[in-house]
């Protein structure tokens, strides 16, 4: 089913849903009118649309680019279809004839393309309800009328376009298969010349000879038919092109034009993104005005994916890799929380571009420019959760490191560590405020409980090698003990100067500020509720008023230090 491409206008159809049947008829005739006056060589503000369809000035609107003539005219039509179908009506009931598009074709002795083509420059169709109970496109004599009037030599010529006879159309095939005989073109050319000295378009011609190919397929025209590409060879042929193979070698090898190899590449990349699972976490960021240009716009430095992230999910299938992915650890930089939530946003919206510019495409109709940019959402997403991966790898090392003894390997549970990390990438709701990092380490401690302790001990290289990193782990971390503890006591001065004892209670207590900085004593909201006789929704609440509070006194580093 074909789609309103402007957004502005499709939203505009879905607010209608709620109007009145007078309101139906009388916008959808305002509709109708909007259509005949529309230049396809022209440009439209939305505004004007608006105000021609609903009689109402649209106030506050965000300034958009105008819509081009012949998009707004083909939104046009589906809009009129659309709005139409809410009000079909039988036919007995119309005061004219309503013919369908093909006994309008068979009326005038013309195809049903012609018809389409009509519509295109300016016949108006409506849905109605024909004898059998369905509706469908119809044009009364009134519209019908009216576009003869205003295109009186483009329906003469269509009317006295004359149809190919059998006997030419054997000519074609005869021509085709000595062509095809006695030269080395391919497929296309020999049509393309066929055409040319007929006086025939190119598709008339081919269809001619398909026609002829599937009614005789014991005598091809040429080698190879044109047919349907059995589902082996299209995979062969998509297999070739994404590996480097030039279209035109292609074309070579399968006996195929260009249009023909695209259009198999494309169905093949179409059918590859509809089976392909996409799914984001939603947020109402995505349905803003200009969503698009706040969030990809954002300057956001994006890491890219080292060696070691490069080869699946991070996989660590041996202790030949554990230099390679320490290095790994010591490489990537940690993300600070706003670079976390701004990834973690235009991951998602990324993907949420992705699934909706995909839904309703078919694989036989669907243009390069929309799977290109399809693709694209997702390659880009693809990039910003790798980098998400490898900002938390350290993470998931420190938590391995303490279920070694448990008997199962490192590599093993560095590897089952990284795939819970990758799931969670995919579930972190990034809105609720919470950092990424600490709904990682509970889902990877989940995933090493149900570890069993059957796999073989560490050996001693690999031992030395989990001293190594236990090492730099611990050396990054004393490094930076003295710069935490000093920013913990000005922070802890900091919350005394400004919140009132019941306050800092809670804060304190909940963010671990009272314990050592490497060994958080933190409370949970319900154990700190029964501590000060309240509910937890109560603590819930004077937390986020001083966090308020707090937020206006705390530069960046000190704040993020407080919620990390």
């Amino acid at each position: 089913m074909r789609q309103i491409k402007n957004q502005n206008l499709a939203q505009l159809l879905a607010q209608l849903r709620f109007a009145s049947e007078q309101q139906h008829v009388q916008q959808l005739e305002a509709a109708e009118k909007l259509l005949t006056i529309i230049d396809t060589n022209m440009e439209y503000p939305f505004d004007f649309v608006y105000f021609r369809i609903t009689g109402i000035q649209p106030r506050d609107l965000p300034e958009q680019q105008p819509i081009k003539g012949d998009q707004l005219a083909d939104d046009l039509h589906i809009f009129i279809s659309r709005l139409s179908a809410r009000l079909a009506r039988p036919v007995s009931e119309q005061n004219g004839k309503v013919y369908t598009i093909k006994q309008l074709a068979a009326a005038f002795g013309v195809s049903t393309k012609t018809i389409h083509r009509w519509r295109r420059r300016g016949l108006m169709a409506r849905k109605f309800i024909f004898k059998d109970g369905k509706k469908c496109l119809g044009f009364t004599q009134s519209a019908l009328d009216r576009f003869i009037e205003a295109n009186p030599d483009f329906v003469a010529r269509a009317k006295d376009f004359v149809r190919l006879t059998d006997s030419q159309k054997q000519q074609i095939i005869k021509q085709a298969t000595a062509l095809a005989a006695s030269t080395k073109m391919p497929r296309h050319q020999i049509i393309n010349r066929i055409a040319d000295q007929i006086g025939r378009a190119h598709e008339t011609v081919r269809y001619i000879i398909l026609n002829h190919e599937k009614a005789h397929p014991d005598k091809p025209i040429f080698k190879k038919p044109s047919g349907v590409v059995n589902s082996t060879q299209a995979a062969e042929l998509y297999k070739l092109f994404k590996q480097g193979t030039d279209v035109r070698e292609l074309m070579k090898s399968f006996n195929r034009s260009r249009s023909s190899i695209y259009r198999i590449i494309n169905h093949r990349r179409a059918k590859a993104l509809l089976v392909k699972k996409i799914e984001f976490i939603p947020s109402n960021d995505f349905l803003k005005e200009n969503a698009g240009e706040k969030i990809l716009a954002e300057p956001i430095k994006i890491q890219k994916p080292t060696s070691a992230g490069s080869s699946g999910p991070f996989e660590l299938l041996g202790e030949h890799l554990l230099p390679e992915y320490l290095q790994t650890l010591k490489d990537t930089p940690v993300l600070n929380r706003d670079h976390e939530r701004r990834l973690f946003r235009r991951y998602n919206y990324l993907k949420y571009l992705a699934s909706t510019t995909r839904a309703g495409i078919k694989p036989t109709l669907v243009s390069s420019q929309r799977l290109k940019e399809i693709e694209g959402y997702l390659a880009e997403a693809e990039t910003i959760r790798k980098t998400i991966v490898e900002a938390n790898l350290r993470l998931v090392v420190s938590i391995a490191s303490r279920h070694v003894k448990s008997g199962v390997s490192f590599p093993e549970l560095v590897s089952k560590g990284n795939f819970a990390l990758i799931k969670t990438v995919e579930e972190f709701d990034y809105k609720k405020g919470f950092r990424f990092s600490k709904r990682a380490s509970l889902n990877i401690a989940k995933e090493y409980a149900r570890v069993s302790g059957k796999s073989t001990q560490l050996s001693r290289k690999r031992a030395a090698s989990l001293a190594d990193i236990q090492r730099d782990l611990r050396a990054t971390a004393t490094a930076d003990i003295a710069t935490i503890e000093r920013a913990r006591l000005s922070l802890t001065q900091v919350i005394k100067n400004e919140l009132n004892e019941r306050e800092q209670y809670i804060i304190l207590n909940h963010f671990g500020l009272t314990g050592s900085p490497l060994k958080k004593k933190t409370k949970t909201l319900k154990q700190i509720g029964q501590e000060l006789d309240l509910t937890k929704e109560r603590v819930r609440q004077i937390e986020l008023l001083a966090l308020q509070k707090l937020r206006q006194s705390l530069s960046s580093k000190e704040f993020e230090l407080l919620t990390h």
